[in-house]
């Protein structure tokens, strides 16, 4: 597998380089650790200062690299480094394109203070913006044990399938717990409960019907990705929850206590779409890493 491992030097960037030590590593894959050296727009790029700051940023570089090459040291993976001048984000997307790597692992670098929550607009812009799967590692709220425990969200698209194929490339042990989960959102789940017993028998009888449907729906669409992921991994369990996606998915990940959540870069509309604009409303939730999986890259 070819990882492309962007770091910045800060807490966060470690903590995604520390992540692929947890991994099964082996000598056929390779990690390129990249680091950029950003370029301000707004500044005189002939000004005294603005010349300082570039050429004490150089030195700093090769720091960077090497503080993250020493955090992995102890992989069997080949590792390089490459540094680059210029907007972080559109240099990690053109570096993991060309070096045509299978995914992004990078941290969110957060807001300090009361924005903590929010994910830096470098981590949100590469998220949107690349072809390649990217993996987004956050800090953990808790000790890290040896197994790595994933929440696959689905709706059967095919950006959910990549998103799973995603998983089956990951050099994830074989320990690894997999929980599949897809959300039925009910074509009548906005009507309040007061209102519904007024309805009559018969259009009672058609949203029964109709929930029956979504339910089959949901089963077939668990069983399909169950079916490619158990091609590499033993420990899968599958829930379908109703309600609406996004809470049912970081509820479910906090109450199982994940490390990695994993959706689509889009899905389908209506109320069959669990992935899709919500992934982005994941990557900035979630407690946990999200890995948001795209239909280039596997």
């Amino acid at each position: 597998m070819k990882i492309l491992l962007t770091t910045d030097g800060s807490e966060y960037s470690e903590t995604a380089t520390k992540f692929l030590t947890r991994l099964n590593l082996s000598a056929n894959d390779e990690i390129t650790i990249l680091h950029v050296i950003s370029d301000d727009p707004f500044e005189d790029k002939e000004d005294y200062y603005y010349s300082r700051i570039k050429k004490i940023k150089q030195l700093i570089a090769p720091q960077i690299l090497d503080s993250a090459v020493n955090i992995l040291k102890s992989t069997p993976a080949k590792i390089n480094t490459e540094l680059m001048n210029g907007y972080p984000d559109k240099c990690i997307v053109n570096a993991a394109v060309e070096a045509n790597a299978n995914i992004i692992i990078m941290g969110p670098k957060r807001m300090k203070g009361i924005r903590s929550r929010i994910v830096g607009s470098v981590t949100k812009s590469v998220s949107i913006t690349s072809p390649k799967p990217v993996l987004v590692v956050k800090p953990p709220h808790r000790e890290s044990s040896n197994k790595i425990k994933i929440l696959f969200t689905t709706d059967g698209s095919e950006y959910a399938t990549k998103a799973g194929e995603t998983i089956t490339l990951m050099p994830f042990h074989d320990n690894t717990e997999i929980t599949i989960i897809h959300v039925i959102s009910p074509a009548f789940y906005d009507i309040p409960d007061k209102f519904k017993i007024k309805i009559d028998a018969h259009v009672m009888e058609e949203m029964k019907r109709y929930n029956s449907i979504e339910l089959e729906e949901s089963q077939t669409i668990i069983e399909q990705a169950t079916e490619y992921l158990s091609k590499k991994y033993s420990n899968i369990n599958k829930l379908t929850n109703v309600g609406d996606p996004s809470d049912e998915i970081l509820h479910t990940a906090n109450a199982l206590e994940v490390d990695i959540i994993v959706v689509g870069s889009k899905g389908m509309g209506g109320f069959r779409g669990v992935v899709g604009s919500i992934s982005r409303y994941i990557l900035s939730a979630a407690d946990c890493s999200v890995l948001i999986g795209k239909t280039e890259g596997i």
